[in-house]
């Protein structure tokens, strides 16, 4: 079985477990939460020197990191990841936009408001700039979603995943102001409905 090393609050983790529910693909989860030093210890450092999670670690213990390449990994030949060559670039495309700029903005402050171990950062020099950034990228979601049903055409792929991950609570823990994006407000329930969806708090039964 995979074993799939996340942090339950995490929204790059929640990528992952969402995809794998989604697909039927069971494993076995090892909770790194924030603050527990999981991936603080020697052993898991052995496994990702970044010492960060998502992780997942196949059957033959091989290993990848980084929650993206983990999403295109195991959507591999599943209707999520699309065969044609620009409408996979597409995906690429917004997959790159989600880390490149998207998560920096969006999910750092949503963690800087959240995680009690960075309430240090809480200060408007350091808040303002990432609420501004973040309405941007939101912004070019909106024209995008304003033209297609979902974020890289007109079927749901894992983009839509990986930038539903952080978008989702974009409101609720970044507070940003979601009303400004009406056609990401209704992607967000396209998505919720799609089959095999889970909240980001879903964990697979031990």
């Amino acid at each position: 079985m995979l074993t799939l090393y996340s942090m339950p609050s995490s929204g790059n983790s929640y990528k992952v477990r969402l995809l794998m529910h989604q697909l039927g693909i069971p494993f076995d989860h090892q909770d790194c939460e924030y603050g527990s030093g999981v991936t603080e210890s020697e052993a898991f450092r052995e496994m990702n020197p970044n010492g960060k999670v998502p992780l997942l670690k196949l059957e033959d213990g091989r290993l990848i990191a980084e929650s993206n390449a983990i999403l295109l990994y195991l959507a591999a030949g599943s209707p999520l990841l699309p065969h044609d060559p620009y409408q996979l670039a597409k995906v690429h495309e917004w997959m790159f936009f989600e880390q490149n700029f998207h998560e920096g903005t969006i999910a750092t402050r949503q963690a800087i408001l959240n995680y009690p171990q960075r309430a240090h950062l809480r200060v408007p020099e350091k808040l303002d700039p990432l609420l501004e950034a973040g309405h941007r990228a939101l912004g070019v979601m909106e024209a995008q979603l304003a033209k297609t049903d979902y974020i890289a055409g007109d079927t749901y792929t894992v983009a839509d995943i990986a930038l539903f991950a952080y978008t989702h609570t974009a409101g609720s823990k970044g507070n940003f102001d979601m009303q400004q994006f009406p056609f990401i407000n209704n992607w967000l329930t396209r998505v919720t409905k799609q089959p095999g969806f889970v909240e980001l708090d879903w964990l697979p039964a031990t």
